[in-house]
C-alpha cells in the first residue's frame, strides 16, 4: 500500500468515481454524429448525474457537423454546452457540481461553465487550445486532467 493511501483514502477513491464517470462520458461521446472528434459531457453533483450531452447540431438540424470541406459546422454545439443547457431546461442546479468531459474545454463553454456554478471540471484529453482552461483557473474552478486507459 503506497503513502498516499494511507494518507488520503478519499481522494483516491474521488479519483475512482473522476475515472468512472469518466469513462461514461467517453461511451456518451459515440452518440455523437461528429466526425473529426467525438465529445461527451457528464454534469454531477452530489454522486448523481443531473445532465448530460454530446458535441452536435442543434434540435431538429440534420445531423451533419462537418462541411463539404471537412470543417466544423459553426451552429455545432459542444458537449459542455448541449449539458449545461439542457441542465437548465430541468429543475435541477448545477451550482457546485462537477462537469465530467472527454476534451478539455474551450474559451465559450468555460464561460458557460463559470456562469453555471460547476466548481470542478475533469477531463480526459487536453485540446490544443488552452484559454478556455486559463479562464476556469482565474475563476478559482477546480481542474483535474485524468487520463484514462481506452
Amino acid at each position: 500500500m503506497s503513502n498516499d493511501k494511507l494518507l488520503n483514502p478519499l481522494n483516491e477513491k474521488q479519483t475512482e468515481y473522476d475515472k468512472r464517470y469518466l469513462e461514461m462520458a467517453h461511451v456518451w461521446a459515440k452518440n455523437s454524429y461528429c466526425k473529426r472528434r467525438q465529445v461527451g459531457a457528464l454534469i454531477v453533483k452530489e454522486k448523481m448525474i443531473i445532465s448530460d450531452g454530446y458535441n452536435g447540431t442543434p434540435s431538429g438540424f440534420e445531423n451533419i457537423c462537418e462541411d463539404e470541406e471537412h470543417l466544423t459546422k459553426p451552429y455545432v454545439l459542444h458537449a459542455e454546452a448541449n449539458a449545461i443547457t439542457k441542465v437548465a431546461k430541468s429543475n435541477n442546479s448545477s451550482e457546485d457540481a462537477t462537469l465530467y468531459v472527454t476534451t478539455s474545454p474551450c474559451l465559450e463553454c468555460s464561460k458557460l461553465i463559470i456562469q453555471a456554478g460547476i466548481k470542478r471540471v475533469v477531463f480526459t484529453e487536453k485540446y490544443r487550445i488552452e484559454d478556455g482552461l486559463r479562464l476556469l483557473e482565474r475563476a478559482n474552478i477546480e481542474i483535474n486532467h485524468i487520463k484514462i486507459k481506452d
